[in-house]
Formats: structure tokens, C-alpha cells, sequence
């Protein structure tokens, strides 16, 4: 028996005893939404496997955050595991007030995200948003941005709109996770700099000689971004769903854990799924953790 299986059944036998409270049909199958990030994508990739030990359904949808957002409201996905905070504010906070999303958890309590630079310009004096325009050349008018709908996309399309810090003449350049960090690290290997969106945890902090920037406190949030990472999900799901809303309750990641398990997928192995039970079985106790209280499904 491998020690996550270990763990597993020790679980179970101490907090099998408690029968779980009567949920909906509907709960037989927990649908995720998946944006594409690789750090929820793994993430959603342990919760499934936990999920499936457990006797329940899973499947995802591939969705932009925009159009997450709705479906959640809509009930047409039931989890969602990537609500940046407080980047995603002016997408989420309308459907908070009215009751179609509901917060579980904060699944990682303290990471990063907002505008960060490569080494040549960091170097050069650009260490704060109200420096970028005097490297315009040097970054040939370009910040390097993730998917279309990205609410960071959407915060610097609105600073170029705008004109603020005097970036009218930048263009964003939109692709991807993957094709921005392809961008930035073509840039590195050519001894060129960077602006672009930049995140913790993730592995591009130890791949890249990158710094992030000060000043953008009014999009991104102050201390150079600092955030959390909610796990929502449609309106009412803890009342119909109350055993699998304590799992996602329980369910709290660490920045070690999750540099873990993206580093094991861009690294080289694409299989997500074998990535995630391989680090699952290397932190069996965690795993236990999360199921004190939960059940399998009758």
C-alpha cells in the first residue's frame, strides 16, 4: 500500500463515522471551471483526485475568467478555485453581493500578482510604474500580458486607455501564460528587457531574473501586488452540497506546495493528473487534513 492510499484510509476510518449531511443529487458530479492558469489547473487536478477517492463525479470546463464568472452565477460550473483577490474585485464582486457566488475559502493566503520587469531595465531605474514610459524603446512599446478577458489584461489595457503613467504609446500584447512567459524568456536569453504580468507562486520566480514593480497600488493592490487566492463557487452550493463545501473548506495550499506542482508540469511532464497523485503521495498527512470531516458519498 503507497502512503498516500496509507493516509487515505486512515482517514476514512477516522472520520468515516460521520455520515454526511443529506446533499441535492446534483452533487454526484462537481463540475470545476478552469481557466487555463497552470497553478489552478493543478490545483483543480488534486481537489479531482481527492474528490474521486471519495466517490464523487468530476469534470471541467475550459473557460475565460469573464465567462467563469457567469457560468458559476448561472450554475453551470460549481467550483472554481482561482479568484485572485483583490485583482478580480470588479468581476466577481456583483454576483458576491447578490448571492449567485459564494466564497468557501482562501485557499492561499498570501501571494502576488501585478506588473514585473527583467533584470537590463530593473538595472536601468525602472522600478516603478511611473518609470515605464521612459524605457518605451527599450521595451519596444510593448507589455507582455496572459489571455484575452484576463482582469490584469484588462487593468493595463485600461492604464494604455487612459494614458496613465503615461503609457498611451505601449501596446499589450495578449496571448497566454505559456506565450507570455515564452515572450519574456526569449527577451532574457537576448539580453533584452520586459515588462509583463507577473505572479507568486509560480515557477517563472525562479526562472527569471525578475523584479516586481512598485506604484501600481490603485489596479493591482499595495505591497507590489500582494493578494489571496479565494475557492468559490455557485450561489447555494454549501447548503446543497455541504460535504464537499468542508472539503474545499479544508482545502488550503501553501506556496511551496503549489511552486511543487507547477514545476513538476512545465518541467516536462504534461500528464497533470499523474503529477498531481505523485505529489499527493508525497504529502499524504496534508491530504488526511483535508479530510477530517468529509465523507465518501453513499
Amino acid at each position: 500500500m503507497n502512503r498516500l492510499a496509507h493516509w487515505l484510509l486512515v482517514a476514512g476510518l477516522l472520520y468515516g463515522a460521520t455520515l454526511p449531511a443529506a446533499e441535492a443529487e446534483r452533487c454526484e458530479m462537481i463540475t470545476f471551471a478552469d481557466v487555463g492558469w497552470t497553478d489552478i489547473t493543478m490545483t483543480t487536478a488534486v481537489a479531482r483526485l481527492v474528490l474521486t477517492d471519495l466517490g464523487y463525479r468530476t469534470q471541467v470546463r475550459r473557460l475565460s475568467l469573464p465567462d467563469t464568472y457567469q457560468a458559476l452565477a448561472e450554475g453551470k460550473v460549481d467550483v472554481f478555485l482561482g479568484n485572485w483577490m483583490p485583482a478580480q474585485t470588479q468581476l466577481i464582486d456583483p454576483h458576491l453581493q447578490n448571492g449567485r457566488i459564494e466564497t468557501l475559502q482562501t485557499n492561499l493566503p498570501t501571494v502576488r500578482y501585478t506588473l514585473a520587469v527583467l533584470e537590463p531595465a530593473h538595472k536601468a531605474g525602472l522600478q516603478d510604474f511611473a518609470d515605464i514610459h521612459r524605457f518605451r524603446d527599450q521595451l519596444r512599446g510593448q507589455i507582455f500580458g496572459i489571455e484575452p478577458g484576463n482582469e490584469g489584461n484588462e487593468m493595463v489595457k485600461s492604464m494604455i486607455r487612459e494614458n496613465v503613467f503615461g503609457l498611451s504609446d505601449f501596446t499589450l500584447v495578449e496571448s497566454s501564460e505559456k506565450g507570455m512567459l515564452n515572450h519574456v524568456e526569449r527577451a532574457q536569453q537576448m539580453g533584452r528587457s520586459a515588462v509583463f504580468l507577473g505572479w507568486e507562486p509560480h515557477p517563472m520566480n525562479d526562472r527569471l531574473r525578475m523584479f516586481y514593480l512598485s506604484g501600481g497600488d490603485q489596479y493591482f493592490g499595495p505591497d507590489y501586488g500582494a493578494a489571496k487566492v479565494n475557492t468559490v463557487a455557485r450561489g447555494g452550493f454549501a447548503r446543497e452540497c455541504p460535504n464537499v463545501a468542508r472539503l474545499f473548506r479544508n482545502m488550503v495550499f501553501t506556496i511551496a506546495a503549489e511552486n511543487q506542482l507547477m514545476s513538476g508540469v512545465l518541467e516536462g511532464n504534461t500528464n497533470r493528473r499523474r503529477v498531481a497523485k505523485r505529489w499527493m503521495d508525497d504529502n499524504p498527512e496534508l491530504v488526511a487534513g483535508w479530510r477530517e470531516g468529509v465523507s465518501r458519498r453513499q
